[in-house]
């Protein structure tokens, strides 16, 4: 259905056009203080059309899937292309046109029973969450949310591609009355690969009696669980491998592709075939998935491009699948499929084992860059801060702020867990696009604490 009525509204279209169909139907179920607070259902279809002109793009969309509709969005996006077109005229436009057509792998990211969205299966894991922070004498905030979204596009070059996909997100926040808190999430392209009640068990285990102290700034070993590690490598994709930053100069690995930047242990590769990730056969513009290998024994290989930044870079440079948008999106591409390969070490327990003093870190918070070309963050630890003495992760500490660089954290890197984690987030303010991070705990050195926080 998606792919005829993407067939449809190109036929609406003249000259150079991309027509771009995204049915998504979804559930939300968010929850505070061990009770339901908030349900939504989404079932909606959005036509978008690109317009190419000399090099100029002018986009359009619509929900009105009638021919009138349908002809109105064509019309408002040439509309658009050719006033860019003219505008800038007598030059060109950067957009090199829309890509030829290119068959797709198949992959494994669509789940039937996740698609027949039961609420019933938001009923049953709230109450097995509320059960499991009950238990321990807490109670659990947080969200559960399921989806299925159909993409299909059909352009003016020859692409004519569909793809289905479903994910499934829940995350607790187990806390106490004295406001103490631990965090557990998971995610996967199917329900059956979440346990709400093991989620809900993660978080509580965190939330301690015990009042927690406090850590002066410096410089500590640190063992960086899943989630947190899973945050600073999302932030790596944009401020190291984003083709569009790279080509013009403000990427952090510009100069740097070929030598060595992280620890030998660190292999980062973007692989939608890999499993566990959130897989999808094409990009936003049609272009066929493949893996890219990133970091390859801690030497930069490579970073990632849509058709706009490719063509910004020149020599030779080609789309790697990895555009946002039609067009591409004005901040550039991004790797939505990152994995970060595992180590040797059991677990986490047998990361701190080498520790004579530091902190185990669960997740990061408010994390905001200071210096995108150092990969130079400032953040704050969360829901499960904790001292490592003797080898052994012992009493909660508040939370303390960081800042550091994401890279000297990888360059510094000891030990990865064998074990790794889908770490995703489900915030969907817009159109829902389900990505994470494949990744391990890992231990460094020099994790620099920079301050207490309030909260």
């Amino acid at each position: 259905m998606t792919l005829e009525l993407a067939e449809r509204a190109l036929g609406h279209t003249r000259g150079e056009a991309q027509a771009t169909v995204v049915h998504e139907r979804s559930l939300v179920s968010r929850f505070a203080r061990s009770r339901p607070t908030q349900a939504t259902a989404v079932d909606d279809t959005t036509v978008s059309i690109l317009a190419v002109r000399d090099g100029h793009t002018g986009s359009a969309q619509t929900n009105d899937l009638s021919d009138t509709g349908l002809r109105d969005v064509a019309q408002r996006a040439g509309a658009a292309a050719r006033a860019a077109a003219g505008a800038a005229a007598p030059d060109p436009g950067a957009y090199p046109g829309l890509p030829a057509p290119a068959p797709a792998g198949a992959h494994d990211g669509f789940d039937a029973v996740t698609a027949q969205l039961d609420p019933d299966s938001a009923g049953h894991a709230l109450r097995a969450a509320f059960d499991a922070c009950a238990a321990r004498q807490l109670e659990a905030f947080g969200i559960w949310t399921a989806g299925e979204v159909q993409t299909a596009i059909a352009s003016s070059t020859g692409v004519h591609a569909e793809d289905r996909v479903t994910d499934a997100y829940m995350k607790v926040i187990a806390r106490d009355l004295d406001g103490r808190s631990g965090w557990g999430a998971g995610a996967a392209s199917a329900i059956t690969g979440l346990d709400p009640g093991a989620i809900a068990a993660r978080a509580a285990a965190k939330v301690t009696r015990d009042e927690p102290g406090d850590l002066a700034p410096g410089e500590y070993q640190v063992v960086l669980g899943a989630d947190a590690v899973g945050t600073l490598l999302d932030f790596l994709g944009s401020l190291a491998f984003n083709g569009l930053a790279h080509a013009e100069g403000r990427g952090a690995l510009d100069g740097r592709l070929g030598t060595r930047v992280a620890a030998s242990t660190i292999n980062l590769s973007d692989s939608p075939r890999s499993a566990r990730t959130l897989p999808r056969a094409f990009d936003a513009e049609g272009v066929p998935k493949a893996s890219l290998a990133l970091i390859q024994d801690g030497v930069a290989h490579g970073v990632v491009h849509d058709g706009r930044s490719a063509a910004r870079a020149g020599a030779g440079a080609r789309s790697t699948g990895h555009a946002l948008a039609p067009g591409g999106a004005a901040e550039g591409p991004h790797p939505t499929n990152l994995v970060l390969g595992g180590g040797a070490v059991l677990d986490e327990r047998e990361l701190a084992q080498p520790i004579e003093r530091g902190l185990y870190v669960t997740r990061l918070w408010y994390v905001n860059p200071v210096h995108e070309k150092q990969t130079l963050l400032t953040g704050m630890t969360r829901d499960g801060t904790f001292l490592i003495e003797d080898g052994v992760i012992t009493r909660p500490l508040r939370d303390v702020r960081f800042t550091d660089s994401i890279l000297r954290i990888m360059e510094a890197t000891e030990a990865l867990s064998a074990g790794q984690q889908l770490v995703s987030e489900a915030d969907f303010y817009g159109r829902r696009f389900a990505s994470g991070v494949v990744c391990p705990a890992l231990r460094a050195h020099g994790f620099r604490v920079t301050g207490a926080t309030t909260s």
